[in-house]
This record gives C-alpha cells, sequence and structure tokens, in this order.
C-alpha cells in the first residue's frame, strides 16, 4: 500500500443541493485536500449541485434517466462516462440513485458514499426520524466504499455526537450535515495519501 500523496481526481455524482459538494470544493481550495475535481455528474438538470460547480469552472455533465430504457442501460453509460473521465475516485453525494452492482463492481474500492447513521446502524433513509423512534444516544456520519449491497461497505470514516433531548428531525439532520462536511473531505484525503486499501474494516 502506498504511503504517497498525489491529486487525485474526483468525480462527483450528486442529484440535489450540493453541500456535500460544496465542503469538498471549499477543502480543495484552501489547501486541505490534494484534489483535482474533474467533473460533477447528475440525472438532474436543475440539480444545484450543477450551478456549483459552473460556479468554480468545473465541468458539468448532465445525465438523463429517461433517455435509457433500463436501469442497466444507464449506469453502463454513467460507467462509460467515468472511464472517459480518467477518474481515480468516484464521490457519491447525495446522488438519489441506487447503483447497480455491475457499475459497482465496474469501479472497485473507488466508489465512496456517506450515509446519515452510524452504520451499520440505520441503512436506508428516514434516518433522524428513526433514531428519535429508536432514542438512539449517539448518531453522526459514515464515510464508506459503495459495494452492491446497500450502505454495506467498508468503512472509513465516522464522526459521531450525543443526541440531546431537545434534538428533532430538523436538527439532527442539520447536525449531521455538519459530520458530514468535516469527514468527507478527510476521507477522500485518506484515499490520496494511500491510507485505503482493501483491508479497510468496517
Amino acid at each position: 500500500m502506498s504511503t504517497a500523496t498525489t491529486t487525485v481526481r474526483v468525480v462527483v455524482l450528486a442529484s440535489g443541493f450540493g453541500s456535500n459538494l460544496q465542503a469538498i470544493i471549499d477543502a480543495v481550495k484552501a489547501h486541505q485536500l490534494t484534489a483535482e475535481l474533474v467533473a460533477v455528474i447528475s440525472d438532474r438538470s436543475d440539480a444545484y449541485a450543477l450551478t456549483r460547480a459552473r460556479a468554480e469552472n468545473i465541468k458539468t455533465i448532465h445525465i438523463d434517466p429517461k433517455q435509457y430504457p433500463s436501469r442497466e442501460a444507464f449506469d453502463c453509460a454513467l460507467g462509460n462516462i467515468l472511464d472517459q473521465l480518467a477518474c481515480d475516485l468516484i464521490v457519491l453525494a447525495g446522488f438519489m440513485r441506487i447503483l447497480s452492482a455491475a457499475l459497482v463492481n465496474r469501479f472497485p474500492e473507488r466508489i465512496m458514499n456517506i450515509h446519515p447513521s452510524l452504520l451499520p446502524r440505520h441503512k436506508g433513509l428516514h434516518t433522524h426520524q428513526r433514531v428519535l423512534q429508536a432514542k438512539d444516544e449517539f448518531h453522526g456520519a459514515t464515510v464508506h466504499f459503495v459495494t452492491p449491497e446497500l450502505d454495506d461497505g467498508p468503512m472509513i470514516l465516522q464522526k459521531k455526537f450525543k443526541v440531546s433531548l431537545s434534538d428533532t428531525i430538523t436538527t439532527l439532520e442539520q447536525r449531521v450535515h455538519q459530520c458530514e462536511h468535516e469527514i468527507y473531505p478527510q476521507a477522500i484525503q485518506m484515499f490520496a495519501d494511500g491510507a485505503l486499501s482493501k483491508t479497510v474494516q468496517g
């Protein structure tokens, strides 16, 4: 496993507001992250993440799922675009599509995701509501490599906080976003530093 830091070529996949994308952009600009943002790809033409990318002169690509007859065809086209971009790392930042096993297996240990819970707890959606319902003591965010199983890949980083009696779904969402914005750039830097390998354990 290499320990030399390199400038990692990153493509970000996003479907919405793009706050995690902005955290990554800010980390690069602050020289806290040795990465080149090669492109931002979205399945939605109106995603604000694309606006953020254009403001930084980052290449933007809209790939419309409606133009493809199946999920597999869409993922194949997306994979071809990623190959053409010659990226080292694919970062999911609010990309609201579940990637097929064929696409994930095409880029093993090269797709990162951030999930708004302390995995393996609360996989899937509505994590803040489920934390409150379960009366969990802690909540937070997890960066992990993507595998064909939903929210089940090797863990890279976690950040947690103590849930307060006054917390609501809204406040938990805000507090988790703060965690995400801190640890996602850190996880990408770990990749750039060669600090991650197939021996990463959850």
